[in-house]
């Protein structure tokens, strides 16, 4: 069995400074497309990383260790009680299956199933839940051990009052796309600020990495919403016959 993990702190961002606390800090969310749009060269680069990965960039902080998904697969359910109320189950869900199929690029299958069909992988499924005690104050935490996907009420509420203009999808589709990562074997967190298994800095005044050696903070949020090229990688490297285990 895996141990439980932690997901490490990410620095608040100045556009909303929600994550002191958070597991994911996504407090710098993009504005619902705005990086895509904005014809920046650092847009550029951005678009660049997220869709293809150079030799040499598959750098971690060395915070975890990557291993193969026992099984083979990742079957997902996803329950929507304890939402908050802003949320509706289609959006959510949504967010889940978009994130699965991302995720299902680097060669495992990862159903999204119903309740009746996830009985039948009972020792295999990831329980995607609204939980405020799973995700101990977090948007969300992925406990590998007992195979839970824990989102945060709490931190969307909070997210919600600060500024209710705030399209909260975005930094729903990160954090599910982030979290689920580390069910397919990503324990360890990138350092290539694009990937969505990155974070920003280890809080010892090292940062990630963009290919153009410019600052991430050129853009409201640099990260990915979903698995990049990078991301996808390295989850074929340690889930290949013989990965590593």
């Amino acid at each position: 069995m895996l141990p439980r993990h932690r997901t490490a702190r990410l620095p608040a961002r100045p556009l909303v400074r929600l994550a002191a606390r958070a597991g994911l800090a996504l407090a710098g969310a993009l504005l619902a497309g705005a990086a895509a749009a904005l014809v920046t060269p650092a847009a550029q680069v951005r678009e660049q990383e997220i869709a293809s990965c150079a030799p040499g960039e598959l750098r971690t902080w060395d915070d975890g260790r990557d291993r193969a998904v026992p099984g083979g697969r990742v079957p997902l359910v996803y329950r929507h009680a304890g939402a908050p109320p802003w949320f509706d189950e289609a959006q959510v869900l949504g967010a889940v299956q978009r994130a699965a199929q991302a995720w299902a690029g680097c060669g495992l299958p990862a159903p999204v199933l119903d309740e009746a069909a996830a009985a039948l992988y009972a020792g295999q499924l990831v329980v995607v839940q609204w939980d405020e005690a799973g995700s101990r104050g977090n948007f969300g935490l992925a406990d590998v051990g007992r195979r839970t996907l824990s989102l945060g009420p709490g931190a969307f509420r909070l997210l919600a009052q600060r500024n209710p203009r705030f399209p909260a999808h975005t930094t729903l589709q990160m954090v599910v796309s982030h979290e689920l990562g580390h069910f397919f074997g990503l324990m360890a967190h990138s350092r290539r600020c694009v990937d969505v298994m990155s974070y920003y800095d280890n809080g010892r005044g090292e940062t990630c990495s963009t290919r153009d050696g410019g600052s991430y903070k050129a853009l409201p949020e640099y990260r990915a919403l979903l698995p990049t090229a990078c991301d996808i990688a390295r989850c074929r490297a340690i889930n290949a016959p013989g990965g590593q285990r």
